[in-house]
């Protein structure tokens, strides 16, 4: 709200000072009452174009990125402002006061007149409206950059544990390779998640391959615990060749699936499906809820996760979470994979 409250401050005073200082020429040049009428129709009108272009036209073309929505709110705006200003100045004031602005002028020599006086609403708008979107911005590269840092400050603390992890992993292998091939196996497919982890690239991202590969290790882990009651279905559509996602941008929906949902019921199995098209990738998990289960917590929040995918895919990815009370299903589109 305090923010709120400061943009109305800025704005109050601006036009203060815009008005005020047209205001000052009347009061020390001319003093008559029709100037003083006129004047503020004029600055009435610049309101009013001035909020329209803030509020709508400039929001819209930025929105859809076209310039006819640019140019047709534009005119629009312009269009508003003549047919008002010819109410305001020719007609109220004409039957009210007795006196209009314009005499013994042609209608395309009001039009073009207007067109001009009509351009410092506009104007006055669009510099505005830019400036705070150019704020914005600044303040929103700031605050990634934040993120950023934090991010890695954080990885950093994260290097030791993982590493050390990964090493006793490797160790503990060849401890069980001749005492239990299962188990062997269990540790070799667990020190490759380690690994996977731990993998890193200059752009977050990496093969889509290795994603599925960390995906199919981590349910024959999750395997191990329910053995022959374990009802999870894994279905890959299209084909897996070069694409590149975010590392690890799939496993957390999969990770809360079986975290929170019934995996021991062949009857409602958890169904995961991965499809690929073209240069676009259809992700969805569905569950039935486990009503039993007492741990509330998630690996990964959806709301961190939709924090990350708009970093990195803005615009260009859907998440949509679908939740009945008994079914739970997370659907992820991404494109440009």
């Amino acid at each position: 709200m305090n923010a709120l409250h400061k943009k109305i401050g800025l704005h109050l005073l601006g036009w203060t000072l815009y008005i005020g200082y047209s205001f000052l020429g009347y009061f020390l040049y001319n003093w008559r009452f029709e100037v003083l009428l006129l004047t503020m129709s004029q600055h009435v009108l610049h309101l009013v174009e001035f909020y329209l272009c803030y509020f709508l036209v400039f929001p819209l073309w930025m929105k859809h990125k076209h310039w006819w929505v640019l140019v047709l709110g534009i005119v629009v705006v312009m269009g508003t402002y003549i047919g008002l200003r010819y109410t305001i100045e020719e007609v109220f004031f004409l039957s009210v006061f007795g006196f209009s602005n314009y005499t013994s002028i042609t209608l395309s020599y009001y039009f073009f007149d207007n067109l001009y006086w009509a351009m410092p609403g506009i104007f006055l708008g669009a510099v505005a409206w830019a400036l705070e979107a150019t704020l914005q911005k600044e303040r929103e590269n700031r605050s990634l950059k934040q993120e950023k840092a934090q991010a890695e400050l954080a990885f950093l603390k994260t290097q030791i544990n993982p590493h050390f992890l990964y090493n006793s992993l490797n160790y503990l292998y060849s401890l069980a390779y001749p005492v239990s091939d299962k188990l062997a196996g269990a540790i070799i497919k667990l020190s490759d998640l380690m690994r996977y982890m731990l993998h890193e690239s200059k752009d977050g991202k990496v093969e889509l391959q290795k994603e599925v590969d960390y995906l199919h290790s981590y349910l024959d882990i999750y395997r191990l615990r329910f053995e022959d009651k374990f009802f999870v279905k894994l279905n890959i559509q299209g084909h897996v060749n070069g694409q590149r996602v975010p590392s690890l941008v799939l496993i957390p929906f999969v990770e809360n699936a079986l975290k929170h949902g019934v995996v021991d019921d062949a009857s409602a199995p958890v169904t995961i499906t991965l499809q690929l098209e073209s240069n676009s990738l259809y992700f969805a998990v569905s569950n039935r809820i486990n009503k039993s289960q007492k741990d509330q917590t998630t690996g990964i929040g959806l709301p961190n996760i939709r924090r990350r995918l708009e970093l990195i895919y803005p615009g260009k990815y859907n998440l949509n979470v679908h939740d009945d009370g008994k079914q739970f299903k997370t659907v992820l589109g991404l494109q440009e994979v």
